[in-house]
Formats: C-alpha cells, sequence, structure tokens
C-alpha cells in the first residue's frame, strides 16, 4: 500500500510543480504577477505599487465623525488628514495611523536616528507601563495630577502609562554600579508611545491623549560636560529642522512639572498654535511669554530691539536637568579617582506625531496635503492616459517608466507609485495626487508617443510643470534625497 501511495503522492507534486500558482494577495498595496515559469531577465523585476491597492480610505467616516468634521475641526492638518484617509479617530485624542502616515512617521524616525546617532545617542526601549513607586520617589506621581493616566493591575499594584521617562531611565543607569566616567556621556533615547490624559484633546495628532515622543536622556561628569551635551542636541535638533524645510525657532521656556535649571522649547510659528511667544526682531531673542512679563515690549538681549507677540507649535523641548533625579535614584559613577560621583542629567523630547501633524499644518493650502520632502509617503506619482483615449497606448510607457525609475534610481526604489485607475480621467486623477500630495506627478500622455518620448513633470513643492525626456526625468529625480 505504501509504495502505492508515494506513486500517488509524487504525481500529485508533478501536476502541482507544473501549475500556476494563483496571484497572491500583496499587504504593500503592489500588485504581485502569476506565478508562472519566467526567464532570467524577468525575475528580478520589483512588482509595481498601484494606487488602487494602496489602503488609504477617504470614506472612513461615520454620521458623528461628520458632525465633528463641521464643529471641532478648525485645525487644517487635522482636517486634510482624515479626508485624505491618513488617520482615522478611534476615541477623543487616538487615532488609527493608516499606512501612508506610517510611511512618513518612519521617514521621520529614521531621520531622528540618524541625527541623535551622530552625536552619540544610543536607541533603546523601556516600558511604558511604569510602577507608581518610580513617580512617587520623584514626587510627580502627585505633581502630575489628572494628565498621568494611572491604572491598578490585579493585585492592587498602582501604575501609570508613562507620558515620559526620567525615573525609568535614571533608575535604569542607577543599577550599573560600575558606570565609569570614561562611559560618559551617555546618552539614551527611545521612540515610542506616549499617554497623557489631556482634558481637551483636539487638533488632530496635534494635541492627543496617545502619541509618539523620542526622547532621550544624557548623563554627564560634570555640569560644563552637561551644557556641552545640552549644546550639542540642541544643535542637532536645529539640525533636524534645516533638513525637513521647517522653520523652527528656539525659545527659553518655563521647566514646569519635568524641572531642572535651563529649558528650550522648538516652536513652529503658526496661527494655531497654542503658545504665545516673544520674538526679538533686532536679534536672535525669544522666549515663551510664560517666562517673561506679559506688559514687556524691549528686548532683554540687546536692549534695542522691539518683542513682537507670535504663536508657535511646540515640536520639540529640552531641559537641563542637575541632578534632580540622579540623586534621588542614585545614579552615580566612578571618577578618575575611582570615587563616586552623581551624575549631572538632561533630557530631550522631539513630537513624532506632532511634528508630522505640524508640518502639514504649516506648508499645506486649504485643500492640498504638502509634505517636508523627507516625509512624503511616496515621492512619485505616475498617470498613465485614461483607458480607450486617444493616447492610451501610452500606458505601457508609463508602467515601464515606473520599473525604469525603481531599478535606476536605487533611492526612488519602493517611493513610485502607479494610478492605474485608468477608468478615470487625468484630470481627476491629477486632483487627487495634488491632494495627496506627492512631491512629483509624471504624466504620461500625447507627449510620451513622440519619437523622443516627453513626459510632463509636476512638482507640487514649487507649482513648476516641466516637460522632460526619460533622461532629463532621470537627472531630475536622480536628486531627490529620500532616507
Amino acid at each position: 500500500m505504501e509504495p502505492i501511495m508515494n506513486q500517488i503522492w509524487q504525481r500529485v507534486f508533478q501536476r502541482i510543480h507544473r501549475t500556476a500558482v494563483l496571484p497572491r494577495r500583496s499587504h504593500s498595496g503592489c500588485a504581485e504577477p502569476t506565478a508562472v515559469p519566467a526567464s532570467t531577465s524577468s525575475r528580478h523585476i520589483r512588482p509595481t505599487l498601484l494606487v488602487s491597492r494602496l489602503y488609504q480610505p477617504a470614506s472612513l467616516r461615520d454620521m458623528q465623525q461628520d458632525t465633528l468634521l463641521k464643529g471641532e475641526m478648525t485645525c487644517k492638518s487635522q482636517r486634510l488628514m482624515q479626508k485624505a484617509g491618513l488617520i482615522h479617530p478611534s476615541n477623543p485624542g487616538c487615532y488609527y495611523y493608516l499606512p501612508a502616515t506610517v510611511r512618513s512617521m518612519e521617514k521621520l524616525m529614521r531621520v531622528i536616528d540618524q541625527e541623535m546617532q551622530g552625536i552619540g545617542g544610543q536607541k533603546l526601549d523601556m516600558p511604558s507601563l511604569c510602577s507608581a513607586e518610580l513617580w512617587k520617589n520623584s514626587e510627580r506621581w502627585d505633581l502630575m495630577g489628572k494628565e498621568l493616566l494611572r491604572l491598578k493591575d490585579r493585585h492592587g499594584g498602582d501604575y501609570c502609562l508613562a507620558p515620559t521617562h526620567e525615573e525609568a531611565v535614571t533608575t535604569l543607569v542607577a543599577h550599573q554600579t560600575t558606570l565609569s566616567h570614561r562611559l560618559l556621556p551617555l546618552l539614551l533615547y527611545q521612540i515610542t508611545r506616549k499617554f497623557r490624559d489631556e482634558p481637551k484633546p483636539r487638533f488632530g495628532l496635534l494635541r492627543g491623549r496617545e502619541f509618539y515622543m523620542k526622547d532621550m536622556y544624557s548623563f554627564d561628569v560634570s555640569e560644563e560636560a552637561a551644557y556641552q551635551t545640552y549644546e550639542s542636541v540642541c544643535q542637532a535638533y536645529t539640525r533636524l529642522f534645516a533638513r525637513l524645510g521647517l522653520r523652527c525657532v528656539q525659545v527659553q521656556a518655563d521647566t514646569g512639572n519635568i524641572g531642572g535649571k535651563l529649558s528650550h522649547e522648538f516652536q513652529l510659528p503658526a496661527d494655531i498654535g497654542e503658545d504665545r511667544l516673544f520674538v526679538c526682531g533686532n536679534c536672535s531673542f525669544s522666549a515663551n511669554i510664560e517666562t517673561m512679563s506679559s506688559n514687556r515690549t524691549d528686548c532683554p538681549q540687546c536692549n534695542t530691539g522691539t518683542l513682537v507677540e507670535t504663536r508657535g507649535i511646540e515640536v520639540g523641548h529640552t531641559f537641563y536637568l542637575g541632578k534632580k533625579y540622579s540623586q534621588i535614584f542614585n545614579a552615580t559613577f566612578s571618577n578618575s579617582q575611582n570615587k563616586s560621583e552623581v551624575a549631572e542629567m538632561g533630557c530631550y523630547g522631539l513630537g513624532v506625531t506632532r511634528i508630522l501633524a505640524a508640518a502639514i499644518e504649516v506648508m499645506s493650502t486649504e485643500e492640498e496635503i504638502r509634505w517636508p520632502g523627507l516625509l512624503a509617503p511616496y515621492q512619485v506619482c505616475v498617470l498613465p492616459p485614461k483607458k480607450g483615449s486617444k493616447v492610451d497606448k501610452a500606458a505601457v510607457l508609463a508602467e515601464e517608466l515606473v520599473h525604469t525609475l525603481g531599478e535606476t534610481l536605487p533611492g526612488l526604489r519602493g517611493e513610485v507609485v502607479l494610478d492605474d485607475r485608468t477608468q478615470m480621467t487625468i484630470g481627476k486623477r491629477l486632483k487627487d495626487a495634488s491632494k495627496l500630495g506627492y512631491p512629483y506627478v509624471i504624466v504620461a500622455g500625447q507627449g510620451a508617443l513622440e519619437e523622443t518620448p516627453r513626459f510632463e513633470v509636476i512638482c507640487q513643492q514649487t507649482g513648476e510643470t516641466m516637460f522632460l525626456c526619460k533622461d532629463g526625468l532621470l537627472d531630475l529625480l536622480g536628486r531627490v534625497e529620500t532616507v
């Protein structure tokens, strides 16, 4: 019986091997071709990203949310992101981040990683669930008030969902009893979800109860060294915002419930901003109005300039903590004389989701999203002609162009999408592409059928339109920076 069954299974496997496999469903939005015997030249062709397969449901709204749209959505970034299917509300202050938004966030995190690791930062991940004991030791359990999300476990133990991790990271370092001065400065950071029980969450990702943040903590041998580290982080923040093409102002700020001796906020000027700022038009001085008398109009730095009030969105915050936490939790190191000393500390935050929303807020028009070039979910969208039109043959050239861009320009691999909704006019798809803010939109129309094919290229950041041959297109897009 067994030899007969072996013969039957051999025939079954041979038949399966000869039969084409059904197409697999792609989780990336890619159209995966049917698995048929392929030549060696076609085996390495990457699948095409198709707009029709991308999960970006602009219609994800119920009746209750439609009411919110009319009543409470007074923020441009929230309105644009929800209408475009980038985010969807879950409960007050909490959102689903849909695939295009996740792509942008991952890009922003890579830029943050580059800048933080460029100054010696080391990435780790700490628990979001923190013991009440740590927070009681620092006296912030009561100081934080109702903004701290608290809970009890089944044994009656008190915990919180951390909005920040000064207590946790200092305890971690304190447990290393043999920390040498040679390892300092020590810069530890993470990019994780944070929680804050906002009394009135609003403005979409600008003020939520659950959000992503980069928080870094520094440990130094002396006050002088700690100030040097503080300045190094501030310079890294300035470089980061410059890379994103965002005008950011560093302002003196209050230390608040985190505490410490020195603090600065990084603010994106915007009318929707909740912070009031004083900026001097004569020198570099700027400050949160909380740190000064609201009646003051003369600049305390240059003594000649006039302070002008403006508004901003806080996207970053830095604190020089001194020994506030290291003394409490006994975070020490051995100095050059092999004696134990308490470390000097700093902490530095960047609101990841807030940067994303704030960038859309300050860069976009009322109807069209504009991204910092590095953070656009996809860099290029290619539009073939409408099916059945006079230039229908250009559709093949559009598909070939997508593959050429991905294969010829390594930086654009996975960054080029084909709008395959050819039942729609080019005009309609152009309108959609403009709303979603692809930095470059390429139209394969009549010019693509000429003896030397030319493509219409629309640069959405500048509004410029060009007609380029393939070589010119490769030259233009070859200069696009990606992360």
